[in-house]
């Protein structure tokens, strides 16, 4: 049987509707990009997270100090890091879900402090879990401040630098 439609005119198609599905398809292949960087990134921070702990092993019923340092040294980098891309390199337009995002989330760990404390209240250590639980909370405030502190001297010193140098 004949397409009855055969014959009949095709639909004009408005060139803002091509235009706008273009930039559609390019939307989809800059999300698929932020979301491989991500990816590759947490892996490459969750196994530097892994090193550190291994490095830094407590025994079961003690102060967690390998994830106590990761967290902490992964805030001060995140307060830092932030700093410089926002203020120093808002182009870099990958490296924000690249740093932060990908390698500083997967390589800091809530979940593994939680863990780390709930291990220590239930072996009924409630002295080095509460010390642990307010030490971090404490350490990690601190750290994001101070990396905070120290992106702005580094924005500042470098632009000092810029408008004294030929």
């Amino acid at each position: 049987m004949a397409d009855p439609h055969a014959d009949a005119p095709r639909a004009l198609v408005d060139p803002d509707q091509r235009e706008l599905a273009a930039a559609g398809r390019r939307r989809r292949r800059a999300e698929r990009a932020v979301l491989l960087t991500v990816a590759v990134a947490g892996a490459i921070g969750a196994l530097a997270r892994d090193g550190v702990s291994r490095l830094m092993a407590s025994p079961a019923g003690h102060f967690p100090w390998g994830t106590f340092a990761i967290n902490v040294s992964g805030s001060a980098a995140i307060g830092l890091v932030l700093v410089l891309l926002v203020e120093r390199f808002p182009a870099a337009r990958l490296a924000r879900p690249l740093v932060v995002t990908g390698f500083l989330g997967a390589y800091t760990t809530y979940s593994t402090y939680m863990v780390d404390a709930d291990l220590l209240f239930r072996s009924h250590d409630l002295v080095t879990g509460a010390a642990y639980v307010l030490a971090s909370l404490l350490a990690g405030t601190l750290a994001v401040a101070g990396g905070i502190v120290l992106g702005r001297f580094l924005v500042r010193f470098d632009g000092h630098l810029s408008e004294h140098l030929p």
